[in-house]
């Protein structure tokens, strides 16, 4: 009996710990054995996830994740841990997620129907409404106001078929000019080459911010589809996606998530401090209310 009691107070010993002690899995079980919990980040993401002036990476999407982290860190009961930041682009980021060299994926990210083929997502953070800015003295008040104009958008940009969509559903006709890039889209309409600049709404923010007269603008409220951004996990992983749930749950429910907001688009950002001057949505307010992980089809 004395030669035994070692073995049967150890047993007696694991059972008193505590459950996530025992049994650890996925992400959660990873970050545990390494000490470690690496984070993906995107580099020019404004203002989601980009490098400040001292190549820092910062951002809303940053701060959301980093509410994560810290409760990673009250999870493990591991204070101390180390948090690995490591760069990732467009088209490494899904395969650096399933090879295990990232854990958690914070940047501007669309949560789609196809990509939950592939990994898994957090609450939505933000609603893309792909939209028209237009100048504040054009007359332009909806979408199908375009009837007639020139339209300016970006080469292979999802805008491009869901303008062609809107044409034939709406029974409108708009004549189309691309720019290379989204700067020279934005300068087509400030040229008056175009009437309206068709984009994701945040992107058009960021670009009316940064003209001489941004005032100038105006962002039309009607969307041709929204689509919501999330930070990244991977699949098959209750246990992390669960913590990570709550997390950002905890956040919106606190109203943490408004400071947090209203720090990256509604004032001044970093490195030049411009002003994005774009108020949370309807589509985002209730995001807020209600989380979930839905994905765009």
């Amino acid at each position: 009996m004395i030669r035994f009691a070692p073995l049967a107070l150890a047993a007696a010993l694991a059972l008193s710990l505590p459950a996530a002690a025992q049994d650890l899995t996925g992400t959660l079980k990873k970050i545990k054995e390494t000490g470690t919990i690496t984070v993906g980040h995107r580099e020019s993401s404004i203002p989601f996830s980009y490098l400040d002036d001292k190549q820092q990476p910062v951002g809303y999407a940053m701060d959301l994740c980093m509410k994560i982290v810290e409760a990673v860190k009250a999870e493990l009961k591991m204070p101390d841990l180390k948090v690995q930041l490591q760069p990732v682009t467009s088209a490494n980021r899904i395969p650096l997620m399933q090879n295990g060299t990232i854990d958690l994926e914070c940047g501007s990210t669309t949560n789609s129907v196809e990509r939950q083929k592939q990994v898994a997502f957090g609450p939505t953070y933000f609603v893309i409404n792909v939209t028209a800015a237009v100048k504040k003295d054009s007359g332009i008040k909806t979408l199908a106001d375009l009837n007639g104009r020139t339209i300016a958008t970006t080469s292979g940009t999802t805008s491009v078929p869901l303008l062609k969509k809107y044409e034939k559903t709406a029974n409108i006709d708009v004549k189309e000019i691309y720019g290379k890039d989204h700067a020279e889209s934005m300068q087509l309409l400030a040229t008056d080459r175009a009437a309206a600049f068709v984009m994701d709404d945040i992107l058009l923010a960021g670009q009316i911010a940064n003209q001489p007269n941004p005032g100038d603008y105006v962002i039309i409220q009607e969307s041709l589809r929204q689509e919501p951004y999330s930070m990244m996990l991977r699949r098959e992983d209750p246990q992390f996606k669960a913590l990570v749930d709550k997390a950002v749950a905890n956040v919106y429910k606190s109203g943490e998530i408004d400071k947090i907001y209203a720090k990256w688009f509604t004032s001044p950002i970093p490195p030049r401090n411009i002003n994005l001057n774009f108020p949370a949505t309807p589509g985002l307010k209730e995001a807020f209310a209600n989380p979930n992980d839905r994905g765009v089809q």
